[in-house]
């Protein structure tokens, strides 16, 4: 009998290291930035982009606004891949920060964007942003952080209503063609959660997989506009809500 305890408690045992190393094997292997998001890492005449190891940022080269974008990444996706917009609005000038999450899961480290306020203490005003899983994230960070002043929703949305009255203003940016968001069902769902005066876009034709540039989305519908229209969409609406803090 007692060979028997000691043989399945091994057993399990060996299930949970296999699982976790499976887990940590499948985490550190992301959807990889394609050849437009890397383009975007460069710095150009209106955009300096430095790797500061735990976050990228996007500094405007001329005029800078004192309000500053903070970003988390998707699941499961190299945060590089959302250089292509993140880069386009800084072009617009607010300084962007793209922060590299623990195994490429925001919810492993909601607190990632911290060190950022304390490294930009110039920032007048923040406003934290994520697609998909790291706009659920970003939200609870800014619950933890006053300095935030707003959110914008990529193809995301809060998980509860703990910020529902907070005073922080809210954007919600989605397609019609979202198959993580059934089409946008989801976003319907948790409106429930979200201000009264949250701001929602509709991209009609835009996916899930094109708030980024990192390949076909599992479970994501086909996007019927290119995504360079998806991108400059979600720039435009994006860039209109970060200027509605500065006076």
């Amino acid at each position: 009998m007692k060979k028997g305890i000691k043989r399945f408690i091994f057993g399990v045992i060996v299930l949970l290291v296999v699982s976790v190393l499976g887990f940590i094997i499948w985490a550190e292997t992301p959807s990889q930035p394609g050849e437009y998001a890397l383009a975007a890492l460069k710095s150009d005449s209106n955009v300096q982009v430095t790797d500061h190891g735990n976050y990228i940022s996007f500094e405007p080269t001329g005029q800078k606004s004192d309000t500053a974008f903070l970003f988390y990444p998707g699941g499961h996706v190299d945060f590089r891949a959302y250089s292509p917009i993140l880069h386009s609005i800084a072009e617009h000038g607010y300084q962007v920060v793209l922060v590299r999450v623990n195994l490429n899961l925001a919810f492993f480290d909601i607190e990632a964007g911290a060190p950022v306020l304390k490294d930009f203490p110039q920032v007048t005003n923040w406003v934290i942003g994520g697609h998909s899983l790291g706009g659920v994230a970003s939200a609870y960070f800014a619950h933890n952080h006053d300095e935030i002043k707003g959110i914008v929703f990529w193809a995301s949305y809060p998980a509860d209503d703990r910020l529902k009255n907070s005073g922080i203003k809210m954007l919600s940016i989605y397609g019609t063609e979202d198959g993580g968001l059934d089409n946008g069902a989801k976003i319907e769902q948790y409106k429930a959660y979200e201000p009264a005066d949250t701001v929602f876009v509709v991209i009609q034709g835009g996916n899930h997989g094109q708030f980024g540039d990192y390949g076909p989305q599992p479970g994501d519908r086909p996007a019927t506009i290119s995504a360079e229209s998806q991108w400059q969409q979600v720039t435009d609406a994006t860039v209109k809500f970060l200027a509605s803090f500065t006076p």
